[in-house]
């Protein structure tokens, strides 16, 4: 029997600010950081009855201890859903999230759901990436990776040996813009609306409450000239134009457009299309490249009808070498124009909906924009890009 195809809308999406990994979320349980943005959906949405969820995807890069039990799961019973609203667990590494947003989409686009909730949640300080993983020793042994496929950041330096006019000085350049626009943006009250408070507790200072992300800071060009190399003697990535290590969680209310519009729920964003690919693992960072060309060959759309990115800066050298790629300046102001994440941080498999939820609000400013992308790279080798459309968009009417 044939089935029509059903739009699919982003409604709102909320993270908890990013902390340090290991720092203002030291003592506060992963599961209660996504459970807090789930809660939070639901206050912030209460036209959506808690029993029209059909669906809890949530991503975690490390499946372990608060972070494992399904957790989808255990996060929709703790968030006070319905027992009746299933949920299962995602691991994609830094797209964990996102494939949580495509996976239920998918779902939703044939009728299988009409309202679901994705996400992704990430304590590196509690669980460090790679935590009780076991690689099976034919990938060295067989030479199916390089080694050094296996260490993010040496990936990272096998991006800047590939792309030579990438230089230390330009991703340093890069990183300190980063700080920057995300210091404007807090200035100009444009991050505050994603977040959700969390209570946190310290053994010493007692109970706290974290408003803001941690890893935001003050530097200059100077300061970060300066920074270590850890990945290679004389190398170029450093702690100043890299992501670094980070706790957080993001959660996000998809649904049928129809159903949205018959609940009274906003409509955010639509979905165009999306592309995960496979490359080589020693230089994923180059991933969100062929992503973004099968994302726009999906959609039937090119690099020129994209409006604003939102990309994900797991390092400098990876979004410059996507906007190389892509004839896009360093500076263009479609890109990450509030900052990304060597500012804010990235708690891996919750970026991605940072992403989307930041290029949402993005929209809803920009009635002159149709279409926009959330792009990152992936561990192990991947890319991964989902085009959305601008509902606000002027020239639709």
């Amino acid at each position: 029997m044939p089935r029509s195809v059903r739009d699919v809308v982003f409604v709102d999406g909320v993270r908890t600010p990013f902390g340090k990994a290991g720092g203002m979320y030291a003592n506060t349980r992963a599961d209660d950081l996504v459970v807090r943005c789930i809660r939070e959906l639901l206050r912030r949405n209460p036209q959506l009855p808690p029993e029209r969820v059909d669906e809890v995807a949530v991503a975690a890069t490390t499946q372990i201890g608060d972070q494992g039990l399904t957790i989808g799961r255990t996060a929709a019973l703790l968030a006070g859903l319905p027992k009746t609203v299933p949920g299962y667990a995602i691991d994609r590494m830094c797209a964990g999230a996102m494939t949580a947003v495509t996976t239920v989409s998918g779902g939703i686009a044939m009728g299988a759901y009409d309202v679901a909730i994705a996400g992704g949640v990430e304590h590196m300080g509690r669980h460090p990436m790679g935590e009780g993983v076991d690689p099976n020793p034919r990938f060295l042994a067989e030479r199916i990776v390089d080694p050094s496929a296996l260490v993010m950041g040496s990936t990272a330096e096998n991006l800047h040996d590939r792309y030579p006019r990438i230089t230390k000085e330009r991703a340093d350049a890069y990183g300190l813009a980063s700080q920057q626009k995300t210091a404007a943006a807090y200035e100009a009250g444009k991050l505050q609306p994603d977040l959700v408070t969390v209570a946190t507790r310290d053994p010493e200072a007692g109970w706290g409450l974290a408003v803001k992300d941690e890893a935001p800071r003050d530097t200059s060009l100077e300061k970060l000239a300066s920074l270590k190399t850890p990945f290679r003697p004389h190398g170029r990535v450093t702690a100043g134009n890299a992501a670094g290590l980070n706790d957080g969680a993001t959660a996000c209310v998809l649904a049928a457009e129809d159903v949205a519009r018959e609940l009274g729920l906003p409509v955010g964003m639509r979905l165009v299309s999306y592309g995960f690919v496979g490359v080589e693992p020693e230089i994923m960072g180059v991933g969100p490249i062929p992503s973004t060309e099968k994302a726009l060959r999906i959609a039937g759309l090119s690099i020129a009808d994209i409006g604003l990115f939102e990309l994900n800066e797991a390092f400098a050298v990876q979004v410059l070498a996507f906007l190389d790629h892509f004839g896009i300046a360093d500076d263009d102001p479609r890109v990450n124009q509030w900052g990304g994440a060597i500012a804010v941080g990235h708690p891996l498999a919750s970026s991605g909906v940072r992403l989307m939820t930041q290029l949402s609000r993005q929209f809803a400013e920009r009635p002159d924009v149709r279409y926009g992308l959330t792009a990152m790279c992936i561990g192990i080798g991947m890319g991964g890009t989902v085009i959305w459309e601008n509902p606000n968009w002027e020239g639709g009417k």
